[in-house]
């Protein structure tokens, strides 16, 4: 069943357009209210906080646009509910995708992407008393690699098996039931560590903010190297200092773009529609959240593995815009 519902406005407001308002505007009789369902993730995580923010302002920008985030497993539960029209829109990192779209382990999708949400520099993070300095020292160790299905442990694993590690055999892998668990668990001292992904990520700003503190360990120079030796998808990606509480430094790691996939048959006009109210508050949605300060045409653009992977509602708003010929 999709929730995605199109329907015209009440035949009483269309017989008096001057009688219906938006923001002092008379709305068209042509003009469509549409709800869409947005999948994000468990609780305590990045998507559900971006997703939020995502939602309320896109249906501020538009009053008869009706996006509804909900709550799922993450990523790699978000994919197949895409693809069975059970969701419109979802939250999908970039190592889920990129196996997606590639089709790797699976048959490949043909989702469509709205935009490119934000950078995820993947690290650790553990207390500021611990003896962890590098990722060798967390061998052995037990380490929260992130919710169940959602795309964070994905990212570790490609990580660790760029430096020739395995994370279910070199590391004694813990898997949360909700991303928000993970700080906790670090602070009282059950896991090691907590991997993690992005700017202003919550579990990381958890731990930062914690009595004990926080350091962040995250590949050099000559890992990184290593690393993108072997996946090459992945991308030299920069934590800006001031990024978390007491970070007086920026951290250099890697990573990908996580996206807003949509369903593979959402109308041009919605897509088209949905772009061009997004980039046109890119200022205030930036303003409310950090990490949404990302969310670009241009960064959509250089973010997508293949230009034909944006949906072409999409690609219609960026070539009026001029990101792409």
């Amino acid at each position: 069943m999709r929730f995605a519902s199109i329907v015209l406005l009440a035949a009483a407001l269309l017989a008096s357009p001057a009688a219906a308002q938006t923001g002092g505007n008379a709305i068209s009789a042509t003009t469509l209210s549409v709800t869409l369902s947005l999948g994000t993730a468990t609780p305590g995580g990045g998507f559900p906080l971006y997703g939020n923010a995502f939602a309320q302002t896109m249906n501020a920008a538009d009053p008869s646009l009706t996006i509804a985030p909900r709550n799922t497993k993450g990523s790699n539960e978000n994919i197949p509910l895409l693809e069975k029209g059970e969701l419109d829109l979802a939250l999908v990192a970039g190592e889920p995708a990129y196996e997606a779209f590639a089709g790797i382990g699976r048959a490949k999708v043909a989702l469509k992407i709205l935009t490119a949400i934000y950078s995820n520099p993947g690290m650790f993070v553990v207390r500021a008393d611990s003896p962890y300095r590098t990722i060798r020292d967390l061998v052995g160790q037990p380490v929260a690699f992130g919710a169940k299905g959602s795309g964070l442990p994905i990212l570790a694993r490609y990580v660790l098996d760029g430096l020739g590690l395995k994370q279910d055999e070199d590391f004694k892998a813990v898997y949360l039931d909700r991303a928000g668990d993970g700080p906790a668990m670090v602070e009282d001292g059950r896991v090691a560590a907590l991997w993690g992904a992005g700017i202003g990520w919550p579990g990381f700003k958890a731990v930062a903010s914690s009595a004990s503190g926080a350091r962040f360990i995250a590949p050099d120079a000559e890992e990184i190297a290593r690393i993108r030796a072997k996946h090459a998808f992945l991308k030299p990606l920069l934590v800006p200092a001031g990024s978390y509480p007491k970070q007086s430094e920026p951290i250099a790691s890697l990573g990908s773009w996580s996206f807003v996939l949509t369903r593979e048959d959402l109308p041009d006009d919605v897509a088209y529609r949905l772009a061009k109210t997004l980039h046109g508050v890119e200022a205030s949605f930036c303003k409310q959240l950090a990490q949404a300060c990302e969310t670009t045409a241009s960064n959509t653009v250089a973010a997508a593995p293949r230009p034909e992977l944006i949906h072409p509602g999409v690609l219609k708003y960026f070539r009026e815009i001029g990101v792409v010929k």
